[in-house]
């Protein structure tokens, strides 16, 4: 029984790879693969990144900060999500949440192609940006490599699984750096690394019981759902705390995200809702974070008949 269920198995997921590797639909898939609903969690941070490293609105729209915005709106997703459905193929057989919104990996020489392809296009980024933004564009790559793949598989041990999600404020440091020409607030960069951390670990909340069932190790399953909700309050909290030393308008915008997670561990709503509601607070901060930047350079009341 048991062998036939595998072979079975193994049969609908080369059925998969088939279908994923076939033209039109083998770029439906990478668009799925992508997980277009997160496009703007790594491009929103260079729209944030470049509006506060600018002097001037000119400087807003260049070949290079449109570069940079294109690679981390698609191609930085296929390479991220890519990789991390590579090595959790077996996985998330067992995870429900790869039945709707997202997909289970179907993959195919075109697709695992492509997925190489993104990845060396974020090395081409290096050609067209100043050294001072390297590290944060190196650093994107080896923990977006490092997040899923073996050896490191940061996301199989609790903490690091959180912290080498800082991955995702990288895109936005490596943005300022480029206009700016110089590291952004140290401040800032915690801040918006400690915000990556409660955004991962909330996010992971939901695979509690997946993650535990396919024996994988997270900061989640580790503490449960009581105490990761209090770990994500504490890190947005401190998120909102270096913001503060940044601005403390900053610091005021980003304590919406404690309240947030306070709210969803008291009421009767559930995570997996609740985790769907992410990306659109996520561009609602982040679309203000964008204004407030520009303003500095080019005023509301200048912008004003």
């Amino acid at each position: 029984m048991t062998e036939a269920v595998s072979d079975q198995h193994r049969s609908t997921t080369d059925d998969r790879a088939e279908s994923a590797g076939g033209g039109g639909e083998g770029l439906r898939y990478l668009l799925v693969l992508s997980r277009p609903r997160f496009w703007l969690y790594l491009a929103g941070p260079v729209a944030v990144g470049v509006t506060y490293g600018i002097a001037d609105v000119s400087e807003l729209f260049t070949p290079v900060t449109v570069s940079l915005a294109a690679y981390f709106l698609l191609p930085a997703n296929v390479f991220l999500y890519g990789v991390n459905d590579v090595f959790d193929a077996d996985i998330d057989e067992l995870n429900p949440k790869k039945e709707g919104r997202e997909a289970r990996w179907q993959g195919s020489g075109l697709v695992v192609a492509a997925v190489v392809a993104a990845g060396a296009l974020g090395l081409a980024t290096l050609a067209i940006t100043p050294r001072v933004a390297w590290p944060y564009l190196l650093g994107f790559l080896v923990l977006a490599v490092g997040y899923s793949a073996p050896p490191a598989r940061f996301k199989t041990t609790p903490f690091l699984d959180s912290l080498s999600n800082g991955l995702y404020a990288l895109p936005g440091a490596a943005a300022y750096a480029t206009v700016a020409g110089a590291h952004p607030p140290l401040a800032a960069l915690a801040g918006a690394w400690l915000w990556t951390m409660g955004m991962h670990t909330f996010s992971a909340i939901p695979d509690i019981e997946p993650d535990r069932a396919a024996g994988i190790d997270t900061t989640a399953t580790l503490l449960g759902e009581g105490r990761t909700y209090a770990y994500c309050f504490a890190a947005w909290t401190a998120a909102a705390g270096a913001f503060w030393l940044v601005d403390p308008r900053l610091g005021a915008l980003l304590g919406v995200y404690p309240i947030f997670v306070a709210w969803v561990a008291r009421s009767s709503v559930s995570v997996d809702r609740a985790y769907w509601w992410f990306p659109a607070l996520n561009t609602v901060v982040g679309t203000l974070l964008s204004m407030g930047g520009l303003w500095r350079v080019y005023p509301l009341w200048e912008a004003l008949p």
